[in-house]
């Protein structure tokens, strides 16, 4: 524990706080670095950071324990090198063990540093590694556990090669099933593309909030599922997609859509579909994407759960949940279907995102850019629309169903949406016309040209002539004033009558626009001047929770304050180690200087530390003695 505290206390803040980050510890009662040391050396801490290594991390780690419980000495790369390839692991390298040994010292499991000058080949010195006793203790009674012990971490799998032949067997290759497996990918890989863009489209429309407690608001969640087609349960894995993938992030406690989320919608499926994937790809362990490259033309089943646990042997009972959302994600994706990888998705283990976006793209159905106007006022498109296309007639019509033939519907609403948004009778007319496979039916006609007609027959702008109101609805027809007034749907407005033809609230105008335009009336918007805006829907602010500290910070300024004393001989560590023996009621061997220099060893019980004196029971004496701390020269267990 000594060599970690004088380590922490060493670091500079910002290297002190990127490794503590790395860590689970409790912050409670860390005083100084002796506190922090001991905290991160307890076995709950050591066994979190444990269970995030893969095999070969552990190999080293526990051989270097061995090694230094052995010969008493930090062993070098090269010896903890040979010693794993004597139990089996054959390909392994001095290269390979350095940059493992770095890993684990970054984790603060162990000191990595310089050691003895090579034997003369030009290598330089070897790089010594000790792990923390602590650390070396634990993985020793890994046996009893039922974890591996060193040489079962160091040894070659026991599986490998095992099941080659009857995976092959089962192969997209094989006659029939390959096609089947890109059929089901490729349908899965659009479904869940058209979702994640649903939800985002939804959230750029108004965010959505998180709760204190965890999990989306029950109104928005509700919204993100209708608006996505989705069942409700359904709505955080599709958002933890669309997070991953950088299209969605939360700020406080809204989601909302992230920068690159309108960009993104005006790709295409493929291009769509291959930031998913990515993201998907990106966010496994190295480890776990060499294997499944290795895997990409075999199915996955039961073998990649075995093979996963092997490799993260630690991970404990959460390695399966992850396995399995990851699985899930895959299927949701396209890169597996019933286990299987599809082409895409072999493409994409094996080569990466380009050439999975170019396979996937052989098996969506082609975009189109053209639409059926019906006259019971829907459009269905024979394929997915373009996204040019699809933005620009979501302005003008709701989305009805987004499957390989889209159909959309377009209504008074819908239409008054685009005026609100600056578009005239004339062009939105002219665009269905030019996108339209058949015309445009009379009553889409009708109705496009009598909602412009009736636009604006409720306008809302400042209340410029009173102080204590901000928006006001106009009409020129009392008795649409009337209903809206008594609206029960808009009643959080708190609308006063000011006059037959006028309503008041303290609401901005903005507010007023998009409650009325929601409620499916054919408003519109004007200044102070009386001139018509266009208004863009700004996302509603709502009470945020306070943001998220991070308590590393403070707890490094706390450290620097203490600024204990970590040398082996100071009185802070030597209170520290008395006061740990008399809590675990450790007998100890302290060694004493006498006046004339030499050094008396006593075999002591101890039971107190105060004002620089440590009082303790003799036990080959049998009689209490009292001892100033600047008079020991060491402290061991006996």
């Amino acid at each position: 524990m000594l060599a970690l505290a004088a380590r922490l206390r060493a670091l500079t803040d910002e290297q002190l706080t990127a490794a503590l980050a790395q860590r689970e510890f409790p912050l409670a009662g860390v005083r100084d670095y002796f506190d922090l040391a001991e905290a991160l050396l307890a076995p709950d801490s050591v066994r979190a950071a444990l269970a995030t290594l893969d095999r070969t991390r552990l190999a080293v780690l526990a051989v270097a324990g061995d090694l230094l419980a052995e010969t008493g000495t930090a062993p070098d790369t090269a010896a903890i090198t040979a010693r794993i390839s004597e139990l089996g692991h054959e390909s392994i390298d001095a290269t390979v063990v350095r940059a493992r040994a770095e890993r684990l010292d970054e984790l603060l499991l162990g000191t990595l540093s310089a050691g003895s000058q090579g034997n003369g080949d030009g290598s330089g010195s070897e790089a010594c590694f000790a792990p923390f006793t602590a650390v070396s203790e634990l993985m020793r009674a890994w046996p009893s556990e039922g974890l591996p012990s060193s040489a079962e971490l160091a040894a070659p799998s026991p599986h490998a090669g095992e099941d080659d032949e009857p995976d092959r067997v089962s192969s997209p290759g094989a006659a029939g099933l390959g096609d089947a497996v890109n059929r089901l990918a490729a349908e899965r890989a659009f479904g869940t593309t058209s979702v994640v863009a649903e939800l985002v489209t939804s959230l750029i429309s108004d965010s959505a909030r998180e709760l204190a407690r965890g999990g989306l608001s029950l109104p928005d969640a509700k919204r993100l599922a209708h608006d996505a087609a989705i069942a409700f349960e359904e709505v955080p894995r599709y958002l933890g997609l669309a997070e991953r993938a950088g299209l969605v992030e939360r700020e406080g406690a809204l989601w909302q859509h992230s920068e690159a989320a309108e960009g993104w919608l005006l790709g295409g499926t493929a291009q769509r579909w291959r930031t998913l994937a990515a993201a998907w790809h990106l966010g496994l362990a190295p480890d776990v994407r060499v294997l499944l490259a290795a895997r990409a033309e075999r199915p996955w089943g039961q073998f990649l759960t075995r093979d996963v646990s092997w490799i993260f042997p630690a991970a404990g009972d959460s390695l399966q949940q992850r396995i399995a959302d990851r699985t899930t994600e895959a299927e949701l994706l396209g890169i597996t279907a019933g286990g299987v990888p599809s082409a895409a998705g072999s493409a994409l283990l094996e080569h990466g995102a380009e050439a999975a976006e170019a396979a996937v793209s052989e098996l969506l159905p082609p975009e189109v850019s053209t639409v059926y106007l019906q006259h019971d006022l829907t459009a269905v498109a024979p394929g997915p629309l373009t996204p040019p296309i699809d933005a620009r007639l979501r302005t003008m019509a709701d989305v009805e169903s987004r499957e390989f033939a889209s159909s959309y519907r377009i209504t008074t609403a819908s239409v008054n949406r685009a005026l609100g948004a600056g578009e005239s009778a004339e062009e939105i007319l002219a665009f269905l016309s030019s996108i339209s496979l058949s015309g445009v039916p009379q009553p889409l006609h009708y109705l496009v040209t009598e909602s412009a007609a009736r636009y604006g027959r409720l306008r809302v702008g400042p209340a410029t002539d009173d102080g204590h109101f901000q928006g006001a609805i106009h009409s020129d027809d009392p008795a649409l004033i009337h209903t809206v007034a008594v609206d029960h749907a808009l009643s959080q407005l708190g609308l006063q009558q000011s006059g037959p033809n006028r309503l008041l609230s303290r609401f901005t105008p903005d507010v007023l626009f998009w409650a009325l335009s929601d409620a499916r009336y054919p408003v519109a918007a004007h200044d102070a001047d009386g001139e018509l805006v266009h208004l863009a829907r700004r996302r509603v602010a709502h009470a945020e929770a306070p943001p998220a500290v991070d308590p590393l910070p403070a707890l490094v300024a706390t450290l620097r304050d203490s600024d204990a004393d970590t040398e082996p001989t100071g009185q802070a560590w030597l209170a520290r180690q008395i006061d740990l023996a008399i809590r675990s009621k450790h007998t100890l061997l302290v060694s004493v200087r006498m006046p004339g220099g030499e050094i008396s060893d006593y075999l002591l019980e101890p039971a107190s530390v105060a004002n620089g004196r440590l009082r303790a029971r003799d036990r080959r004496a049998d009689i209490e003695r009292t001892l100033p701390l600047s008079s020991i020269a060491a402290v061991t267990t006996a």
